[in-house]
């Protein structure tokens, strides 16, 4: 007997006329679906939507001020200098005295810093794309998740996302995450309570030169 899987699999191909995957390129239909219209400066409403959902931020001129704020943000919530970091983030010149090692995160790691591939200003998020210097670990297993967001970076809607990752070239992540704040939960008797199921803080420099 197949599994289950594989009969629903066996089934849409079965519909769509094909022997097995397809190889073709994905081509988006034309035309764009409804959106939510809002009006003022994207940037500013991604800040705006973040700060709602208990993120942190602060604005930074460039790449070179990310160090200093991650000692300082590290030092104001008495987590130690052992940092957790993405290997896309390499080029940063770490403070004297931080140990930083490059690689998936571990249930002992206190702080993690990565980059992100988009944010979104429509209801606020960052998307991540899982990879061999951006593994999702680091995204969910700290206490304190720190995320470089450039300004350029951000989009108006969701969408929108896509049509950015189609022009990268990219092929498509294993996982594309959608994080909107700290991890919360209200399922202990209707009590708020952070860092259930991943970060209790996210912490994010945008960089707006």
């Amino acid at each position: 007997m197949r599994g289950g899987r594989e009969r629903v699999l066996a089934d849409i191909r079965q519909s769509l006329d094909r022997i097995g995957p397809s190889h073709e390129a994905i081509v988006p239909l034309p035309g764009a679906g409804p959106r939510p219209a809002f009006d003022g400066d994207v940037v500013e409403r991604f800040v705006a939507k973040m700060l709602e959902k208990s993120a942190t931020l602060v604005r930074i001129a460039s790449f070179a001020d990310v160090a200093a704020e991650v000692a300082r943000f590290v030092a104001s919530v008495n987590a130690s200098q052992r940092l957790c970091v993405s290997r896309a983030l390499a080029a940063i010149d770490w403070p004297v005295g931080f140990a930083v090692e490059y690689r998936a995160a571990r249930r002992d790691d206190e702080t993690s810093v990565t980059p992100c591939f988009a944010a979104v200003a429509e209801s606020g998020g960052i998307v991540t794309l899982s990879g061999p210097a951006t593994p999702s670990t680091l995204n969910f297993v700290p206490d304190n998740h720190i995320v470089v967001v450039q300004a350029a970076q951000v989009v108006r809607h969701f969408e929108d996302v896509w049509t950015q990752w189609r022009v990268s070239g990219r092929p498509m992540p294993r996982t594309v995450n959608i994080i909107s704040g700290p991890s919360r939960t209200a399922d202990i008797e209707m009590t708020i309570q952070l860092g259930a199921h991943g970060p209790r803080r996210l912490h994010i420099l945008l960089v707006t030169p």
